[in-house]
């Protein structure tokens, strides 16, 4: 294991708890239930014992420095105990008390306390303030200050880690009744000087941790968490994230198309993807991904089967893998030879298979069929299988079903999970007893499927090489050529005015810079008044389009004309759009194009330079067909964005239509990402919409462009 500055804190050897009233006493009674076999110290002026423990009057009075300290006096007070235990040399601390900075900017007090709270710990861990702290099972050491649900890990047991940044949800996943083994469970608190990160490092490099679960409010370190994520893949323990905040209004107010799409929330989703940590959205899928995680493992890849006695079950199934990334492929010839031989004529074979009674309780005809079905390799085999209440009636016969699946797995080297449609048709002891053959019990069939989708996606990333799934280097730089020649940087700096300031530059300015760095934008030029334009569009030749300059959603404010094809339809466009900007841009339409893409950047306040990549036009947030991508982006990340959004089938001739320029769109979204790569301290913003995607051969053009700059010198 490699060696951690959370160490002490995490596994302690001796825990001093301050404070005496309920919750310090809740620590010591929390610490003997568990059987913990340290030293316990409890620390109060008056009292003689805590529980029975004998107390100690000040830390001056410890025996030795404590690993572990749960500091559970008032705001005040605690900065003074926090420095007293870092002068004493202690492994860490938690912090119980609240009123720090989680109160807002408009408490001072809370600004100063915080800072000096971290001053007094010097270089002694402290997790908090305002945190429950740490739950240990593999050892017993609770420095928690209240009851719990959860129990001890048996010798010899391993179980998962979760950390989470509510304390309450931190409790409610003690009481869970799912028979997943939790090895510790932290909360974070306001991370005023250890953030999740570093506690995730910490828990990891447990031997007796298999997999972790985050619930995430907020990014504390973004090197923090690509150092996790890269030592997760070395020890072989994946993660599952729970990040809150989808219902955030990405922006108060937008000036593009981009901006409305890519809020903080659209960056975390690109940040966790690339990390290949897996992202479930409910507590439920959260418990039930850990399971899996836990008890097989990322899967390698999507394809599952499933079983079930009832074809209603089997349609349920079917139904839930609809629009999925994980989903039930079609039997092979050998298979369906297999499954037919076991069940007989009368049942119908497929996947999902209702493979009816007929064998129901005979357990060599169950593992027979069963043992046929899951030799089909496939990565995820499922058993829908809701247990009877034992209260009122046997599962004797359900055991018999468990055997001939748990049988089935073994001789074909594959993985299962027994899956109940209703939580309360899987009790926590036969989940428990699921685990122990290997089976992953799975309480739910949307959270079955939520899993495998997570389960899949961490054994697809963990196949790339982990430089390129961090993207901490560019592509070029990874050995794979470069789409494009590097576009030069931006030709003109920003426009002088305050640090800091943004200008939002009119299209004519910004596909100048565009076309200056060798990117494919149509020739056009700025007029100023009616009869320029219509010289212009002469010398460009017809048809030409014609936009008021200065306008933000052009399409919206009428402000753009297409398709002329005359000097007397350009004669009248210009009359009409020139007072509505501040003057005309005359473009050579783009002819052939097959789609329209919008490809954007907003510098996110965490991940700095953030892409989306999306279907463009003017229906672009009403679709919501977008993705998302960090800075740097590989090639293959573009590819695999683009090909995932919905409309890829129209640029890859849906129903016999004429087939775009991928390679094209590839090419110029790669060479725009580069462009901004390379000027980000001057972009705070590009909104290209439309990129129009022409047939094959004809090049991907940027129609459209919105740039908003900022002062940086």
């Amino acid at each position: 294991m490699m060696e951690h500055r959370l160490d002490r804190l995490l596994r302690p050897k001796s825990i001093a708890i301050i404070g005496g009233g309920a919750f310090g006493t809740n620590v010591v009674e929390q610490c003997l239930k568990m059987n913990y076999a340290g030293k316990i110290w409890p620390v109060h002026p008056s009292r003689s014992d805590v529980h029975g423990v004998a107390a100690f009057k000040s830390l001056a009075d410890l025996p030795a420095a404590p690993d572990a300290a749960f500091v559970a006096v008032n705001r005040n007070l605690t900065i003074d105990i926090i420095g007293q235990l870092s002068a004493l040399g202690a492994g860490g601390a938690i912090c119980f008390a609240a009123g720090f900075r989680e109160t807002g900017n408009d408490d001072a007090d809370g600004e100063r306390l915080q800072r000096e709270l971290i001053a007094a710990a010097g270089t002694m861990p402290i997790i908090g303030p305002n945190c429950y702290g740490l739950i240990n099972y593999a050892d017993g050491a609770l420095l928690w200050p209240d009851q719990h649900g959860g129990k001890r890990l048996e010798e010899g047991e391993r179980g998962v880690a979760i950390i989470t940044q509510s304390s309450n949800i931190a409790c409610n996943l003690t009481m869970q009744q799912r028979g997943l083994p939790v090895a510790f469970l932290m909360t974070a608190g306001n991370q005023a000087q250890t953030g999740l990160s570093e506690m995730a490092l910490g828990l990891i490099e447990d031997e007796r941790v298999t997999a972790l679960g985050l619930h995430i409010e907020g990014f504390d370190s973004v090197a923090g968490f690509e150092r996790l994520a890269l030592r997760a893949r070395e020890l072989k323990k994946p993660i599952v994230a729970m990040k809150v905040g989808r219902s955030e209004q990405a922006r108060a107010a937008t000036i593009s198309h981009t901006a409305s799409l890519a809020g903080s929330d659209a960056g975390s989703e690109a940040f966790l993807k690339r990390l290949g940590i897996a992202r479930v959205d409910s507590i439920p899928s959260f418990l039930e991904t850990l399971k899996l995680l836990h008890t097989v493992g990322p899967l390698a890849g999507g394809r599952l089967s499933s079983m079930s006695c009832s074809g209603g079950e089997a349609s349920v199934m079917a139904d839930t893998a609809e629009g999925r990334r994980v989903g039930f492929p079609a039997l092979s010839d050998e298979t369906r030879a297999g499954v037919k031989e076991a069940l007989g004529p009368l049942v119908a074979v497929a996947n999902p298979l209702d493979y009816n009674t007929f064998i129901w309780n005979d357990e060599p005809a169950m593992t027979k069929a069963f043992g046929a079905f899951v030799s089909g390799g496939f990565d995820l085999n499922m058993l829908v299988l809701d247990f009877p209440r034992t209260d009122r009636c046997s599962d004797a016969d359900w055991w018999t079903a468990v055997s001939a699946f748990e049988a089935a797995l073994k001789a074909n080297d594959a993985r299962g999970a027994i899956v109940a449609s209703m939580l309360e048709n899987l009790p926590e002891v036969h989940a428990v007893e699921l685990i122990k053959r290997g089976i992953v019990p799975i309480h739910g069939i949307v959270e079955a499927f939520d899993a495998a989708e997570a389960a899949a996606f961490i054994g697809e990333a963990w196949k790339k090489p982990a430089a390129h799934a961090l993207g901490s280097v560019r592509n070029d730089e990874l050995g794979a050529p470069m789409t494009t020649p590097p576009p030069a940087p931006m030709a003109q700096p920003p426009r002088k005015g305050e640090v800091g300031a943004s200008v939002t530059l009119d299209e004519a300015e910004a596909k100048a810079l565009l076309r200056e760095a060798g990117l494919a934008v149509p020739k056009g030029e700025r007029v100023a008044n009616v009869e320029e334009a219509v010289a212009v569009a002469r010398e460009l030749g017809f048809p030409v389009a014609l936009k008021a300059l200065g306008v933000a959603h052009k399409s919206e404010a009428g402000a753009v004309k297409l398709n002329l094809h005359s000097e007397g339809a350009v004669r009248s466009a210009a009359t009409a759009l020139l007072p509505l900007g501040s003057g005309l841009y005359v473009e050579r339409m783009v002819a052939g194009g097959v789609a329209e893409l919008i490809v954007g950047f907003t510098r996110d306040p965490v991940f700095g330079p953030t892409m989306t990549l999306g279907s463009g036009g003017v229906l672009v947030e009403l679709l919501k067909d977008s993705a998302t991508l960090l800075l740097p982006a590989a090639t293959d990340e573009i590819e695999a964005a683009l090909r995932g959004l919905k409309m890829f089938p129209l640029l890859d001739g849906y129903r016999g239509r004429t087939k775009s320029d991928i390679a094209a769109a590839i090419e110029a979204v790669a060479g725009i990402a580069d462009f901004v790569a390379r000027n980000a301290d001057g972009i705070e913003e590009l909104d290209i919409n439309p990129l129009i995607v022409c047939g094959k051969g004809d090049g991907a053009w940027i129609a459209d462009a919105l740039l908003v700059s900022r002062e940086v010198s």
